[in-house]
């Protein structure tokens, strides 16, 4: 990565032998610095508030607060960071909350390394990432939902995030739509990223999609 810092990544897991064995791994790789381990869902929650990573590798079954729970209370107050979940388990239950709470991505532990880091530095960049397994039942979960006649489009929406929306379906940037609403960039980057979770959408292009499908994007 000539030139780009690398992505700061806090690692959390119950297990110590896999949660500092995978530490090591990431350390021994230049795109990714290892910006600290956490034991548990609250200790995650405290690390990503003092050293603000890029991304969290947020195992899901831990003692006390799950990961689910400290990826929603990350991402309530640090909206900016990836979260990357890497546990054993399989169920769709786990899988549609965790998406549910923001997160970005979502690896089977025994995942090949290289596909984890490609997962970090995607999610750090914005995307979304899913393990082969997965993408399936994931494709059928972000898939758009057909719209009542009559009924408001995206209900979940604050009345902000509809305008933002609008916007967004319009074609604007982000440094435009700031501009027009009279807002800093980060403060409509927040309001983009709060969009995607509650629409459930993969990325920008979904959202802009189902958004001129409900009727939207005309500013």
């Amino acid at each position: 990565m000539t030139g780009k810092r690398p992505v700061r990544v806090l690692v959390v897991d119950d297990h110590p032998v896999f949660r500092e064995g995978f530490a090591a791994l990431l350390s021994s790789i230049d795109e990714v610095e290892v910006a600290g381990t956490a034991s548990t869902g609250a200790e995650a929650v405290e690390q990503a508030a003092e050293r603000e990573p890029d991304v969290v590798v947020m195992d899901v079954q831990m003692p006390g607060m799950d990961g689910i729970e400290a990826t929603r209370r990350i991402l309530r107050t640090h909206p900016e960071i990836g979260v990357v979940v890497l546990t054993m388990s399989e169920e769709d239950g786990t899988i549609f909350d965790a998406l549910r709470a923001g997160a970005r991505g979502y690896l089977l532990k025994g995942a090949e390394p290289d596909e984890v880091v490609r997962a970090i530095t995607t999610v750090a960049g914005g995307g979304v990432v899913f393990g082969a397994v997965l993408a399936s039942r994931i494709a059928d979960f972000l898939a758009p939902r057909p719209q009542t006649g009559g009924a408001t489009p995206f209900p979940t929406l604050t009345a902000r995030e509809h305008e933002v929306l609008d916007l967004v379906a319009a074609g604007l940037s982000n440094g435009q739509i700031a501009a027009r609403l009279f807002l800093s960039q980060k403060t409509v980057r927040n309001h983009v990223h709060a969009v995607l979770t509650k629409l459930q959408a993969a990325d920008r292009a979904e959202a802009i999609i189902r958004a001129r499908d409900a009727g939207m994007g005309r500013a």
